[in-house]
């Protein structure tokens, strides 16, 4: 039985680290270099890099022991996060143990985005805290509109290619299905989904 375990590492270890390295060796340069087209240098910044992000506006980014991109998980290679503190008074905090999927797009534009710890974020997930443009024909392009803050609370598992609109409160524990629009709060302790999302039952 050892001796079987020793020949499946010498088969299956070399090729498991060769990847790792290869993935290292691809990786390493686009995370520097996005770095460099950053506008803005994250405080706090104990953050793992498993992909690319870029950092831009005028405002504060805060990243607390978390996580950028997943391997395995799809667009690894291929897309970046990108985290926009968009003016000088807004700010997007992510908590320790925090993992932020592949091709995130986190964008605070007056206000804040604030995610806690150990929250899950699948990939294609967006973000944003105001509509950036006015309803009315004439706020569309003058910079009258609405900006509320986000708040999503700990141990919060988000699916992917979710969409969670200005104003929205997720409570602690909740989940929140794959592919849904969140444009009003989720308590705590709840499965919510769909378009518009709304609660589908209590799971604690």
């Amino acid at each position: 039985m050892i001796l079987k375990l020793i020949r499946k590492f010498k088969r299956d270890g070399i090729k498991i680290i060769l990847l790792i390295v290869v993935r290292k060796v691809i990786q390493s340069p686009r995370i520097i270099f996005y770095k460099f087209l950053s506008d803005i240098k994250p405080v706090n910044n104990k953050a793992v890099f498993n992909q690319p992000a870029i950092f831009a506006g005028k405002g504060t980014i805060s990243l607390t022991n978390c996580f950028i991109g997943v391997w395995p998980s799809p667009q690894f290679f291929s897309t970046y996060a990108h985290i926009e503190a968009r003016s000088k008074n807004a700010f997007i905090t992510i908590g320790k143990n925090t993992w932020l999927n592949n091709n995130a797009t986190l964008i605070a534009d007056k206000t804040s985005i604030t995610i806690g710890e150990n929250v899950l974020i699948g990939h294609n997930v967006f973000i944003c805290d105001s509509d950036f443009h006015g309803l009315e024909v004439e706020n569309r392009s003058n910079g009258n509109y609405d900006a509320i803050s986000v708040e999503i609370g700990n141990h919060v598992f988000i699916g992917a290619n979710v969409t969670i609109l200005k104003g929205v409160h997720i409570g602690n524990n909740s989940v929140v299905a794959s592919g849904s629009i969140v444009s009003s709060d989720i308590p705590e302790n709840v499965l919510a989904g769909g378009i518009p999302a709304k609660v589908l039952k209590n799971i604690i």
